[in-house]
């Protein structure tokens, strides 16, 4: 084929018919990876020791009710040591390893990585996709492979999503020619595809701190994300129930090299507060946001605040906020 198909689907990732559902495995149980192990182990076969360790790999056939027939798990380091170059790494491993233990593979099922912990929704995405694409011009990916399907379950992550797809494939195809690489692509797509992964962690970042609850989610996603990203920058948060170990490490890396830390005070979060404590004293430039003045506390009231009742209204202020500020 001189093409391959890709796209992002909004389904459960078990449902949707495949060869192969590619999983990481960050050193402990998280969601679908979880998921998995708990109902292969109710259908009466352990696979929790044959998990991998890091630069490893466990494939199995599947043995309960789902759309694929096989499992790969993919070891890769704890969640906060798993960022853009790891995803763009763990996106050319798995087609490389498929290419040895399934060559006849025709469909694959991955998810996104990265988004729910924090990372930046768009980069994460672009990251595993650059990763895939150094597998498919390295010829190191299974030969009858026909279709990508990317599985997520929320729809507004599987709009914004689809978009940066049709900004690098624009047919929802992955142009295989290795005489040209990367060069069948628009400049713009070589570009990301090019340092998706490698430069991001020094891209220009804004933190943000604030609850990682879902009644937050549409405020970060359409009043937050968007005006950051639109003004250059790489969106980031902290799901602190997500992490193990010190998390707060990484929290702390991500606020000390932040170009700006937005901080939505909202319900008076300690962890958010906790956040701006930290950013203040590293002299990161500091953004606050609530939906009410009454939200704030006696220690940041003498502080400029962005006020929002609705999430548009946000997006507007905080896009004219940054903006003034560059």
């Amino acid at each position: 084929m001189n093409h391959i198909k890709i796209r992002v689907e909004r389904a459960d990732a078990l449902e949707i018919p495949g060869d192969v559902l590619v999983m990481k495995y960050a050193q402990r149980g998280y969601g679908l990876d979880e998921l998995v192990v708990r109902k292969t182990e109710e259908a009466g076969e352990s696979i929790a020791a044959m998990l991998p360790k890091p630069g490893q790999y466990f494939y199995t056939k599947s043995r309960i009710r789902s759309g694929v027939e096989n499992f790969l798990f993919l070891g890769v380091p704890p969640l906060q040591e798993f960022s853009y170059k790891e995803i763009r790494e763990f996106g050319r491993e798995a087609l490389s390893v498929l290419a040895e233990v399934n060559p006849i593979a025709k469909t694959l099922i991955f998810t996104i990585h990265g988004a729910n912990v924090g990372l930046d929704e768009t980069e994460s995405f672009e990251s595993q996709l650059a990763g895939m694409t150094d597998a498919i011009y390295a010829n190191d990916y299974p030969p009858q492979l026909e279709q990508i399907v990317i599985a997520e379950l929320v729809q507004g992550r599987v709009t914004r999503l689809t978009k940066a797809l049709n900004d690098l494939f624009p047919e929802g195809r992955i142009p295989v020619d290795r005489s040209l690489g990367l060069r069948s692509l628009s400049e713009a797509s070589t570009e990301k595809l090019r340092t998706a992964g490698i430069t991001s962690q020094d891209k220009k970042h804004i933190f943000i701190a604030m609850p990682f609850a879902e009644e937050f989610d549409d405020i970060f996603h359409y009043g937050i994300q968007g005006a950051v990203n639109n003004a250059g920058y790489l969106c980031e948060r902290a799901d602190l129930e997500s992490f193990t170990g010190d998390v707060m490490d990484w929290v702390r890396k991500r606020i000390e090299t932040a170009d700006y830390v937005i901080a939505d005070l909202t319900k008076a979060n300690a962890n958010v507060y906790l956040e701006v404590g930290y950013a203040w004293g590293c002299r990161i430039p500091t953004i606050l946001l609530a939906q009410d003045s009454e939200d704030l506390k006696f220690d940041v009231r003498g502080q400029r605040c962005i006020v929002y009742k609705r999430i548009k209204d946000l997006e507007e202020k905080l896009s004219k906020e940054l903006t003034n500020l560059r």
